[in-house]
């Protein structure tokens, strides 16, 4: 994929000091493509550069997913360990660039936040949704996958070690509700419309505010919990990508049909 179509599918604008990073493959639920991860990372570095862009907002276009995780067909290449391992690589270094943002980062969640849109929430500052938000892992019924270390470390640190079993071992979504009680989501909104005057509304309230005093609590924090690095589960990793069972999640995934696992 070329930069022209990542920017066409990953939008960016900045007003009045916000900026507005928008994931724009709707027909695709907004799965993330490799482009695309690229320039999450490139928006976060550019807000690091310009000091006029106080605070970013990420969201999804429409109202059904603000990501659905990557785009499935990205990893039907996939034949070595190292395919494997880069892939991890790639997705760790643009998270942790995103969680190192200097400003403030907003994620207004409408509809499904699964997989890698989850990460992506995650590494975010703050997080809002609505009553149609479903956050979660489905991974143990749809590809037979598995998080990296520094993924598993970035979601025990917001929600605890049992929640984060429950999620990926029961593959469920957790409602906005429910997200909004164990700290997944920081409030709810009515609907798709509510959820974007709200982020306009906290973002421009946070645009306000010192700006070191904002990074100073960001690195303070980050500097409390100690990440996991990827190369500490390499084994876990490869255990699974490069597993029959992965493949058959794949084929099973993209025929639409129920995956039969083997546990090999």
């Amino acid at each position: 994929m070329d930069q022209t179509t990542a920017n066409e599918d990953l939008l960016f604008e900045v007003r009045n000091g916000i900026g507005w990073a928008t994931f724009n493959r709707p027909q695709a639920r907004n799965a993330f493509t490799f482009a695309m991860y690229e320039r999450l990372a490139a928006i976060c570095e550019k807000a690091n550069e310009d000091r006029s862009i106080k605070v970013i907002v990420f969201q999804g276009a429409g109202d059904k997913a603000f990501a659905s995780g990557t785009d499935i067909n990205q990893f039907r290449a996939f034949k070595t360990p190292q395919d494997a391992l880069e892939y991890e690589g790639r997705i760790d270094r643009v998270l942790t660039t995103m969680e190192q943002c200097r400003v403030p980062t907003i994620a207004a969640i409408s509809g499904a936040c699964t997989g890698g849109g989850a990460g992506i929430a995650a590494c975010c500052d703050m997080r809002i949704g609505t009553k149609t938000t479903r956050i979660g892992f489905p991974i143990a019924r749809t590809l037979g996958n598995c998080l990296s270390m520094s993924n598993l470390s970035r979601f025990a640190a917001l929600v605890g070690p049992a929640r984060v079993k429950d999620l990926i071992f029961t593959a469920r979504l957790v409602g906005a509700e429910e997200a909004a009680a164990v700290g997944l989501l920081n409030e709810v909104v009515e609907d798709h419309a509510a959820l974007q005057h709200r982020a306009n509304e906290l973002a421009t309230l946070i645009a306000g505010h010192a700006p070191l005093t904002l990074a100073a609590t960001k690195q303070a924090l980050a500097r409390l919990t100690r990440r996991l690095s990827r190369e500490e589960g390499e084994d876990l990793i490869l255990s699974c990508y490069m597993s029959q069972d992965f493949r058959e999640g794949m084929d099973a995934f993209l025929n639409k049909r129920p995956p039969q696992w083997k546990g090999a």
